[in-house]
């Protein structure tokens, strides 16, 4: 697989005399795809019905001619204010029934149908313009569902929109839209909330205390569904015109609608990676850790999407945007420590990227984004982040192909387990993503390189050992694939919890066949409330008390257990520290003849065929397995012969 760069780039800032020469300095640099088009529906379409292209077509035809490929955007995060004039109830609701107003983006409802339908004749008005120019490779739709808190919307449109879902997926006595088959599914009889009929379903918003999880679930999943249906439809569109692969960019830690359904409808999966803004604002770490990687990022939190959009892209993903500089968003905003770009580069393409796009050309003088770095300053001179991006584009014109291989060790990763999550955390902090990425942490920790699955996978002939923990809701098929398979299997906590309307399943979870293991009580902690282990770490946060016959693998210092495990499938019932996850999945892969590595704080390693990645995080060189890597530093080793660092 070839690799390639690119970077985002949006003509409309710039002069029309200075877009010639923005191509030329891409493709001297080494750059191969440029995004455009994405923000811009107030300059196709000023004004209702009245398009204006040719700055479009001229700016296509610049970057084409230079021999740049474009990622044609299709602009519908960005509704022109006359649209509000056109469409006033258009807007999302937040959860206090506050308008999302105009003035910035994504300022629309999924489920207003009126807004569909302008963004159906935008989009064909645009795949019949460009649908079989040369110079467009591939198209983008809309951008980055879901930033900002924008999935889910309390709007009166969305409320309609949700009462007709309700019909559809509730029947009885063989006729859609049973009001019973609701009531029964939700337990209504609890609080006296039974329904009449589905138009008496409001959104589960300002009540007076929680409302109904059945309730908040459902419309959870209804607001996924509403986001699939939205790309869905531009697809479509599209595919009528143009036979270019067709992405959407995705962002971090936005787990409020399902990617792998949007995914199934697209060709590549991208996502926007912002290592330094996603570590004060989403990682979830200490202060100390923060400081730690206040100029590098995170060392798992970038590998761990990389690892995710691989799977909802089916083996074909991008970084769209990746932070070249200080961005403009987060908490605080430091520049990355020299030489982080080229590693963030390079990371992308060890786990399988077909390219990594560059945010943004240019810094924008003017607006939201102004402080937020290009490759180039506002003045045109280069950025730091321009060098990097050259000598990235130097070591991969000059590399062999990097050979992606499936991993031994697979992780399950449900958005619908989040959803739960989100709506019943039985205790402040407690997420699903927390979960997982847990143990992801741990187990790139002892040098294991993952496969992410969606929980709807089967086939598991291929792994050795599979980990699945925090899945809310596990089907029978789900359930009897994972007892079936020859790899050590790792459940919990809140596995099999929930049945699919939310309520508790008897026989009690995890009620899976070959592992009689049962949850009796569960409790939340303290964060300041840790219990150890018998064998060294910690369980905190949460735990369940476990019954059955099967065997002990771990005991807690109050002599519970807190695994329990029969044959190849092992339950986990509490939520482990790093010390305790690291020692135990050391063991594990140790019963599984996988091989593991004891690296340091933010030194990882990437495997691909037969060559091994090291990345270091640290802010200064480390000594590990006979290599020395330098501060930010990248070596790639051939497996079976030395290796030499650069």
């Amino acid at each position: 697989m070839k690799r390639t760069l690119g970077t985002c780039y949006y003509p409309e800032h710039w002069p029309r005399e200075i877009w010639k020469d923005d191509a030329r300095r891409m493709v001297e640099l080494g750059l191969t795809w440029v995004r455009i088009g994405e923000f811009s529906w107030g300059q196709l379409e000023p004004e209702p019905g009245e398009y204006r292209f040719d700055w479009l077509d001229d700016a296509i035809e610049v970057l084409g001619d230079a021999g740049l490929k474009v990622v044609l955007g299709t602009p519908t995060a960005t509704p022109p204010r006359w649209m509000i004039d056109r469409h006033p109830d258009m807007l999302a609701l937040d959860v206090e029934g506050r308008p999302r107003k105009f003035g910035s983006r994504r300022h629309y409802c999924f489920s207003h149908e009126g807004y569909k339908t302008e963004c159906a004749r935008i989009v064909t008005a645009m795949a019949e313009r460009y649908g079989s120019n040369p110079h467009v490779a591939a198209w983008q739709t809309d951008n980055e569902y879901g930033c900002h808190d924008t999935t889910i919307s309390y709007s009166n449109a969305a409320r309609h929109a949700f009462q007709n879902w309700l019909r559809a997926h509730y029947s009885g006595d063989g006729k859609d839209g049973d009001i019973s088959a609701l009531n029964k599914a939700w337990g209504n009889i609890f609080w006296s909330m039974d329904y009449d009929d589905f138009d008496q379903i409001d959104l589960p918003n300002l009540t007076v205390t929680e409302p109904n999880p059945a309730h908040s679930l459902a419309f959870r999943r209804f607001s996924s569904d509403q986001v699939v249906a939205f790309n869905r439809l531009q697809v479509d569109i599209l595919r009528a015109h143009t036979d270019a692969p067709i992405a959407h960019n995705y962002m971090g830690r936005i787990t409020d609608f399902d990617h792998f359904a949007v995914g199934s409808d697209l060709d590549i999966a991208t996502w926007d990676s912002y290592p330094l803004g996603f570590l004060e604002d989403r990682v979830g770490a200490d202060e100390a850790w923060q400081r730690r990687f206040a100029r590098q990022g995170d060392p798992d939190f970038q590998a761990f999407h990389h690892d995710l959009y691989r799977a909802v892209g089916r083996g074909r993903w991008w970084v769209m945007e990746q932070q070249p500089g200080p961005v403009n968003w987060a908490p605080y905003n430091p520049a990355p420590l020299p030489g982080m770009v080229r590693l963030w580069s390079w990371e992308a393409f060890a786990h399988g990227a077909e390219a990594v796009c560059y945010f943004r050309w240019r810094q924008a003088p003017f607006a939201q984004e102004q402080m937020h770095a290009g490759l180039l300053r506002p003045d045109n001179a280069e950025a730091p982040g321009f060098e990097e991006a050259r000598r990235v584009a130097t070591e991969i014109a000059d590399a062999p192909e990097v050979e992606q291989g499936r991993a031994r060790v697979a992780m399950l990763f449900d958005y619908d387990a989040d959803a739960a999550w989100q709506v019943q955390p039985h205790g402040q902090g407690l997420s699903y993503f927390g979960l997982v990425f847990d143990w992801y942490k741990a187990m790139r920790s002892l040098g294991l390189s993952l496969d992410i699955l969606p929980a709807s996978s089967r086939d598991f002939s291929e792994y050795d050992l599979i980990a699945a923990p925090g899945l809310m809701h596990m089907s029978d098929g789900l359930k009897a694939a994972l007892a079936a398979a020859k790899a050590r299997v790792l459940l919990g906590p809140r596995s099999a919890a929930r049945n699919e309307d939310m309520s508790i399943p008897v026989p009690l979870p995890p009620d899976m066949a070959g592992l009689d293991v049962t949850v009796s009580r569960v409790e939340s902690l303290r964060s300041d409330m840790p219990v150890a282990l018998e064998g060294g770490g910690n369980l905190h946060l949460y735990r369940e008390v476990l019954e059955g016959s099967a065997e002990v693998l771990e005991r807690s210092v109050d002599g519970l257990a807190v695994a329990m495990g029969t044959g190849r499938l092992c339950y986990f019932g509490a939520w482990l520290d790093q010390d305790a996850l690291r020692r135990i999945i050391g063991q594990e892969c140790e019963t599984a003849r996988i091989a593991t590595l004891d690296l340091p704080d933010g030194v990882r390693v990437r495997d691909c065929g037969t060559e091994r990645f090291w990345f270091n995080y640290n802010s200064e060189a480390v000594n590990v397995d006979g290599l020395t890597l330098d501060a930010a530093g990248v070596c790639r080793q051939t497996v079976s012969s030395s290796s030499s660092s650069d």
